[in-house]
């Protein structure tokens, strides 16, 4: 087990750091069995027969708005034939910017706290219940081919578990990538995640601001090309289907190190090319949780519900309503601590949606009087290490009512009392309603959160109360009066300098009433 620390401390002595050799000294790739990978490659890897395969290859520590200002050819050229997404991830006391929890994450599809791994240790996971997608594709079909080949040990010591046909670590990243791509060009895997570590390695020893990081990612580029010349030059290539992949576990300071709250630790991208990613695209929607289950629908697994898979198939991923204000989006205006360039903001709700401020007293902080829509880059640092980087579950624009931020400026008698309203749904018939939202409560003072349903214009029928912290998407199961034709949801949150409530991805289902039998 190897120990990633954010200061590079000295590490205890069951713990080693993982050996980087130098690119020119002879390499040698050890399975995770002791086996060497010349004797074992090929006949230690069942041949896969899918048409469909998938690369997922992970560049651990590269700095997303520095990778993108480096010549980069190979990684550039991916991203203008495919999708490129950027997000944010968690910070404490959720879990901290380290390796382990970035790799889990994408690993698994679920975030920290379902998979719990919090640090670089691996004492109490929850790996049986939330599984590495290899593991997953093993389950569904054991004549899948699945490798894993990594620098890193935990990647393929801990993280991807033992019914991956294959896991190597790769002495250093040069070994990785040559016993890597001798596997993709001569082997047959169906499912490949490689694990490079060179540029974490030098954003720890120097920082994001040198030479040494953004050589180590032109390097890293390379090594890129060598993994993506290995699948073109495979015997069968034009008939496989690809889906292509590359991702970051964290980012890094200037400075050099990780596992703290900044911007620069917290943002990460995903690279992502095959059917469904529209060349050139960019979003700001997917997460690396996604990275698993896109896997997993590409590979012809059907996502089960009841794996409580936090991501989704990217192409399944679509903007919601509070998505549509990007473009409306302002600059702060009382707020001081995100960058005055930063435009993350807005009290202008969607088409279909209003917000009752009637009750709202006056004055307070401008941004947040009554609810709001906001972005992660915006909201999380108004005020960081307050829980806010958990909200982990929302995509691109949420709603939001913060009543500890509002009470930062002098405001008229009263606490916060705010109420988001929803459009009109149409329903058709007596059938039941399924409600879901992403939701992340948060208590630190006298607060309330309550959700009303509307039935045709009536009066408001509480539905859910929210009275302790909930980070999770929640469902609702209603029963509309008979005859009823629409609903309408309303949001109302009241709070006296105590914390927050953000909801997105509001959806209102209700199933097709079942037509009667001809026969």
């Amino acid at each position: 087990m190897i120990l990633k620390t954010r200061a590079r401390i000295a590490l205890a002595t069951a713990v080693v750091a993982a050996t980087v050799l130098p690119l020119s000294g002879a390499v040698h790739a050890t399975a995770a069995d002791g086996t060497s990978a010349d004797t074992a490659a090929y006949k230690g890897l069942p041949q896969g027969s899918k048409k469909t395969k998938t690369l997922v290859i992970g560049v651990d520590g590269a700095t997303y708005d520095v990778l993108a200002k480096t010549p980069m050819p190979r990684l550039k050229g991916l991203m203008a034939q495919g999708m490129t997404a950027t997000s944010n991830l968690y910070a404490d006391p959720f879990a901290p910017t380290l390796s382990a929890p970035g790799w889990a994450s994408i690993a698994t599809g679920v975030w920290p706290d379902k998979h719990e791994v919090t640090s670089n240790f691996f004492w109490d996971t929850n790996f049986e219940e939330y599984p590495d997608y290899a593991t997953r594709l093993e389950t569904a079909d054991p004549a899948v081919s699945t490798l894993t080949v990594g620098t890193w040990e935990p990647i393929t010591d801990e993280i991807f578990g033992e019914k991956t046909d294959r896991r190597i670590e790769g002495e250093d990243d040069t070994d990785t990538t040559r016993t890597a791509a001798d596997y993709l060009a001569h082997g047959n895997p169906d499912s490949t995640f490689v694990h490079l570590n060179d540029v974490d390695e030098a954003g720890h020893d120097s920082g994001t601001a040198s030479s040494d990081y953004t050589d180590a990612l032109t390097t890293t580029d390379q090594r890129i090309g060598q993994l993506l010349d290995a699948v073109a030059a495979r015997p069968g290539r034009a008939s496989e289907d690809w889906l292509i992949v590359v991702t970051a576990d964290h980012g890094h300071t200037a400075e050099g190190g990780h596992g703290d709250d900044s911007p620069a630790e917290r943002k990460t991208f995903v690279i992502a090319k095959g059917a469904g990613m529209r060349p050139g695209s960019q979003r700001n929607d997917i997460k690396l949780t996604d990275i698993a289950p896109t896997v997993l629908a590409h590979e012809g697994v059907a996502i089960n519900p009841a794996w409580g898979l936090d991501g989704a198939p990217i192409p399944t991923v679509t903007p919601d309503d509070f998505d549509s204000v990007r473009g409306a989006l302002r600059t702060r205006a009382d707020e001081t601590e995100p960058g005055a360039d930063v435009k993350g903001w807005t009290t202008t709700p969607p088409r279909g949606w209003t917000i009752d401020n009637s009750r709202m007293p006056a004055g307070g902080v401008t941004e947040w009087r009554g609810w709001s829509f906001a972005t992660d880059e915006f909201w999380t640092n108004t005020d960081l290490g307050q829980g806010r980087e958990a909200n982990v579950r929302a995509r691109d624009v949420f709603a939001v009512a913060d009543s500890d931020e509002w009470d930062d400026k002098p405001h008229g008698d009263g606490r916060f009392d705010s109420t988001l309203v929803s459009p009109a749904y149409p329903l058709h018939g007596s059938g039941a309603v399924n409600v879901s939202y992403a939701n992340h409560y948060e208590i630190d003072g006298p607060q309330t959160g309550d959700v009303y349903a509307v039935w045709d214009g009536g009066q408001p029928v509480l539905v859910r109360s929210h009275r302790s912290d909930a980070n999770a998407v929640e469902h609702l199961r209603l029963t509309p009066p008979p005859g009823a034709r629409s609903l309408q949801l309303r949001f109302r949150y009241t709070g006296d300098n105590s914390a927050f409530w953000t909801v997105d991805r509001v959806a209102v289902r209700q199933p097709t009433a079942a037509q009667p039998s001809t026969h």
